[in-house]
């Protein structure tokens, strides 16, 4: 077995049945042998397995225990949905691991009944990879893994007019995570995209949040802790707009790479 000393692009995918974490390498993907813990301590095994990246199934990143969402991180976000960016503590939702799909995956509209106004919302998500109780800001960025794209599908009418944020946000398929993790990049200073059927609608960058991030990762690990795997996801720009049966959107953030999901 071969000690790998670096990885900056992983994946988690499915391969003959098989869950496995690989390091992206151009078209390829080397297989590892550990599970994400390994992974996050630099235990990376490999026996010399190398697969083709249009082979395997790409799955979510992560299996994290909870989804972290920060909301009204960007001023003109937060006017254009009826909030305000707080600049002393932010505005915290959660969504359930059900909402999770990979790049690549069906985002399901739910029947009019439920809801008649679906909109995107692209971000810069923080993969966690130790625990986190109480940390200092200063401290803060040693606990992120790496960071990777999201997409907050948002249920617009149901945020308008519920108390609060779990049923519009909480739907199956709601969370498309992915496609990968990256590490040793500056999650302060990331420019995100989104496009809706190849026309932008959303352009920002991570330096333009209200709050730090390393605030918000101090913030709220005095709230609840965090544990590895676990995605903080860190707010939308402004530009969030309804999606329609038949849309592809894709987010891509700088030096991370596309999440692409199809509207059905």
């Amino acid at each position: 077995m071969k000690t790998l000393l670096k990885a900056q692009t992983i994946v988690r995918y499915l391969n003959q049945g098989k869950v496995y974490y690989g390091i992206v390498e151009d078209n390829e993907i080397i297989q590892l042998s550990g599970d994400f813990i390994e992974v996050v301590n630099n235990d990376l095994r490999y026996d010399g397995v190398r697969v083709k990246y249009s082979d395997v199934k790409i799955l979510e990143p992560v299996s994290p225990s909870k989804i972290v969402n920060f909301g009204w991180t960007y001023a003109d976000h937060a006017k254009e949905t009826g909030g305000t960016a707080n600049l002393c503590e932010p505005f915290l939702f959660l969504k359930p691991t059900s909402s999770l799909i990979p790049d690549q995956g069906d985002i399901i509209l739910p029947p009019t009944n439920l809801t008649k106004q679906v909109e995107l919302e692209g971000e810069v998500a923080l993969i966690i990879g130790k625990r986190a109780k109480d940390v200092k800001e200063e401290e803060a960025l040693d606990y992120v893994f790496g960071c990777t794209i999201f997409n907050d599908v948002t249920a617009r009418d149901l945020t308008k007019s519920d108390p609060q944020f779990t049923r519009g946000k909480g739907f199956d398929t709601f969370g498309p995570l992915g496609p990968c993790i990256v590490k040793g990049i500056d999650p302060t200073n990331l420019k995100i995209v989104t496009s809706l059927n190849g026309e932008v609608v959303q352009e920002g960058n991570t330096n333009q949040m209200s709050l730090s991030i390393p605030f918000l990762i101090s913030w709220i690990s005095q709230v609840m802790t965090l544990e590895p795997g676990d995605v903080l996801a860190t707010g939308s720009p402004s530009g969030s707009c309804s999606m329609n049966s038949g849309d592809t959107v894709v987010v891509e953030v700088d030096n991370i790479g596309k999440l692409t999901n199809y509207v059905k």
